[in-house]
This record gives C-alpha cells, sequence and structure tokens, in this order.
C-alpha cells in the first residue's frame, strides 16, 4: 500500500481577513513563519521517504500561485486538481481519489489541510504508522488531536474500544460531536475519551469511494463524472466544470465519517491548530516569539502598557497604548480592532463587505497575476494609476480594452511591447501610449523585474474590459 499526501488547498480563510482574502487565502500567507502554510505543510512530509509525491487540490484562481509556491520550495507534486467550484472536502478528496486509483490500485491517501499548524513533527509520524494497519485492514482512519483545554472552536470525537481494525492506538469511533459550548466542553476534556477533530485522514482511496457511493451517491456520481471529463491545461489537470457544478457541496465528515461503521480514530498530541482564527494564532506565535508581556508584534509599531496582544502593521506605523487582548491589524486598504474574545466574529465582516458589494473581502491592493503583480496607487473620475511588476519572462496576453487607453512608463527593467503592428524595446524612463481598442502586449524579456507605472484613462476601467486574443498562461 502506497501512501500518497493529498493536500487540500483550497478555502477563503475569511476568520483572518483583513489577511487572508479570497485571492490570497490563508494557507498561502506565510503566518507562522517566513514560508506560507502551505510551503510548511509540503516540507514538514518531504522528509518521509515512505511517502508518494503531494497530489494537490485547489481553486481555478489560486492555481499559479500555489505552482510557484511549490517551485519556490523545490516540491514537484504528483499533479495539481483545478476544482471550478467550492464544494467542500467530501468532493475534494473523491475527485483526488479517483485519480490515484487510475495510477495505483492500491493508493492510500494521507488527506491534510494545508493550513494547519503541526507543531511536533515526530509525533505525527508516528501517530501515521499507527494508523496504517486500520488502513490496509479497510478502516477510514481520522486522526483526533489530545485537547489541551475546553476549546469551544473545534468539533469533538468520543473514541470506543479497541479497534478490531488496527493496532495499537487506534480506536472505534463511538460518536462525532458538534463543536460545544464551554460547559460541555469542559465536560468532554475531563471525560479524557474525547479528541478535537482535526480534519486530518488515511484511508485507501477505494474505500473512500465505496463508502461514499453508500451514503452520498449524489457526490461519488458527480465526481466520477467530473474526473472523467478531466483534461490538463499547462501544469494543472482541470475537471469537468458542468459535472462538478451540480455535485452537492458536503464535508468529509458529514458525507461519510460520521455515517461509515468502518471509522476509526488515533489519538495525538503533535502541537496541533487549524489556525481558525487571530485569537488561535496569537496563541501559536506567543508561544514561539512572544514579550515577557505576552505581545505578539509584527511591522513598524510603537507600544506601551500592552499586553496579551496582537499589533501586525503590513505597511504602516502602528501606535498602541493602555490595552490588552486585542488583535489589530494594518494593510493596506484595511484596519482590523478586535478583542480576543471576539474574533469568530470577523466573519461577520466579510459578510457585510459581500453584501454591500464592496471588493475588499477579495483582494489586497497588490493582485498577483501568473506573470507578476499589479498594485493600485491611485483612482478618480475616469483614471486610476498602478504600479506593474512583471517577472522575467512573463508575458501579459495580446488583448485589447473597448473603454480605456493606457500610457506605461518604464521605472526599471526592459519591457518589449505590442501595440498594433509596431513591436518596440522601452528602458528605464522611457514611455509609450496604447490606445483605446488596439491589440498591445507587455512583455519582460531580460532577467531581472520590470517595474513600470501605468495611467489609466477612459469611461470604464473596470478589470473586465479585457478581450484576450492570445495567452501563454491559457486563461479564459
Amino acid at each position: 500500500m502506497n501512501i500518497y499526501p493529498v493536500i487540500l488547498a483550497g478555502g477563503s480563510g475569511t476568520r483572518l481577513w483583513p489577511l487572508s482574502r479570497e485571492a490570497l487565502p490563508k494557507q498561502l500567507l506565510p503566518l507562522c513563519s517566513d514560508r506560507s502554510m502551505l510551503q510548511e505543510a509540503l516540507l514538514r512530509l518531504s522528509e518521509w521517504p515512505e511517502l508518494m509525491p503531494p497530489l494537490l487540490t485547489c481553486g481555478d484562481e489560486h492555481r499559479f500561485l500555489v505552482a510557484e509556491q511549490m517551485r519556490a520550495i523545490g516540491i514537484v507534486p504528483l499533479d495539481i486538481l483545478l476544482e471550478p467550484q467550492s464544494k467542500n472536502t467530501a468532493p475534494s478528496v473523491a475527485v483526488a481519489a479517483h485519480y490515484l486509483l487510475q495510477k495505483d490500485k492500491d493508493a492510500a491517501m494521507l488527506v491534510l489541510p494545508a493550513d494547519h499548524v503541526i507543531g511536533d513533527v515526530e509525533a505525527f509520524h508516528m501517530a501515521v504508522q499507527r494508523a496504517i494497519s486500520a488502513a490496509e485492514s479497510g478502516a477510514l482512519v481520522t486522526f483526533g488531536i489530545v485537547p489541551s483545554g475546553p476549546e469551544t472552536g473545534y468539533g469533538y470525537i468520543r473514541r470506543g474500544k479497541a479497534a478490531s481494525q488496527g493496532g495499537e492506538g487506534c480506536y472505534a469511533v463511538e460518536k462525532f460531536v458538534e463543536k460545544p459550548d464551554r460547559a460541555t466542553a469542559e465536560v468532554f476534556v475531563a471525560d479524557k475519551a474525547y479528541s478535537w477533530n482535526s480534519g486530518m485522514f488515511l484511508f485507501k482511496a477505494d474505500r473512500y469511494l465505496d463508502e461514499l457511493r453508500e451514503f452520498r451517491p449524489a457526490i461519488a456520481e458527480s465526481c466520477k463524472k467530473a474526473f472523467d471529463g478531466a483534461y490538463h491545461d499547462l501544469d494543472f489537470c482541470r475537471l469537468d466544470e458542468a459535472s462538478f457544478a451540480v455535485c452537492p457541496a458536503e464535508s468529509i465528515d458529514y458525507a461519510v465519517m460520521e455515517n461509515t461503521r468502518h471509522a476509526v480514530v488515533v489519538p495525538a498530541e503533535i502541537g496541533w491548530s487549524d489556525v481558525g482564527s487571530w485569537s488561535a494564532l496569537w496563541e501559536i506565535l506567543a508561544e514561539k516569539e512572544g514579550d515577557s508581556e505576552g505581545n505578539v508584534l509584527r511591522g513598524d509599531v510603537y507600544m506601551d502598557d500592552v499586553q496579551n496582544s496582537m499589533i501586525r502593521a503590513e505597511n504602516r506605523f502602528v501606535a498602541v497604548i493602555g490595552v490588552q487582548d486585542l488583535v489589530v491589524v494594518e494593510t493596506k486598504d484595511a484596519v482590523l480592532v478586535v478583542h480576543k474574545d471576539q474574533v469568530q466574529s470577523v466573519k461577520k465582516i466579510v459578510d457585510d463587505l459581500k453584501k454591500n458589494s464592496r471588493t475588499e473581502h477579495m483582494n489586497h491592493t497588490r493582485v498577483y497575476r501568473p506573470w507578476g503583480h499589479y498594485e493600485g496607487i491611485d483612482a478618480g473620475e475616469r483614471f486610476q494609476v498602478k504600479r506593474i511588476t512583471v517577472n522575467p519572462g512573463g508575458k501579459l496576453s495580446l488583448q485589447m480594452h473597448h473603454h480605456r487607453a493606457e500610457h506605461w512608463v518604464v521605472v526599471t527593467g526592459t519591457a518589449r511591447i505590442v501595440c498594433g503592428e509596431e513591436e518596440k524595446l522601452l528602458t528605464e524612463n522611457e514611455s509609450t501610449y496604447i490606445p483605446i481598442g488596439v491589440r498591445h502586449r507587455l512583455e519582460n524579456p531580460g532577467k531581472m523585474p520590470l517595474h513600470l507605472i501605468e495611467v489609466q484613462s477612459g469611461g470604464y476601467l473596470g478589470e473586465d474590459d479585457i478581450v484576450r486574443f492570445d495567452d501563454i498562461y491559457k486563461r479564459s
């Protein structure tokens, strides 16, 4: 039985707004170290020689960021499966199972979210070793975290007798329990038979699909059709959009684990957190790098008489005086100030931004593209100004706009520009004009980043006013 890590890299991480946003969610951010959470998840698996290459699932809009972050740490995946829509974990795991069975009829899946912290990798490795015999016997194994306190933000698993499938340290699941209130959580912790539900699993791919077909046939059928209609696009495997669109959205817990008669739990103490809130992140960082007053600081921060707080300044100077138990997060376009007891309510802000058709939940002022990124500098009636960075070898699509003209000024580097029938090179302090309706393209042929200023003018300046004629990244 070969074990394939399946890394679930979808999700939007709304409870870590304003740092985490739809276009750049928490699994792609460097929250606990100088590497992103996805990179940390992959690196802690890279030292296990018994594991096969990882298989990733993610949303279409994050595909180039995921691929670039893997390239940056030298990880070559088995593949990257692109989900046309977010459908929760049961469908994600199902399409991954179909993919693996096509390559290896005896494949086992070590299913891991990309946005979790595991502090004790050796203990996690030992927990996986304990789970292998149960998985080989046909069990669906979940890893239960030994509680460190009465946490109300996690679901719980009550273990029963020693599992008939598996060896020492494997227990039959007696029941799954929803997130409890504080008093109930205290009872669970005192009981010693309860674990936090980690959302990590080990099972054979065919066994998961067997159980899914029994308990959620609609999900099983849609995922089979979506995978059968999949095709490769550059370095990605795209699922069939129409088949996946009709798939019900449901978690693996609700769809399979709470229904199967073959659920096994392996309790583990591995320094785990799902980093599901700002207070959870504060706890992790305070233990590693907090000052004598329990404060965690990032960026240009002044503080006086502050205790047990997280102050994170991404762009500007932030001063905080005479407070305690606060989270303060500053970005270019938003500032969050919240008491640590209220961090679960951050999601309400995101819901309100969506309801009011705002964009602060979607993008930062810096927006990433496969060729580099751009950043808004200024905007007004009929104009906006952007700072554009094109990576070496990066090339924007051959495109035109119906409603805007553009002026480009090269700041550093060399730009190869196509404008209508003309092609030319521009270097520092040189500029060009792109009229409305003219086909054009920007490319960086050099070996250093290209930086330029773009001034747009016209009656409509939205990003959807782009008609693409050719694109090396195969975007629509």
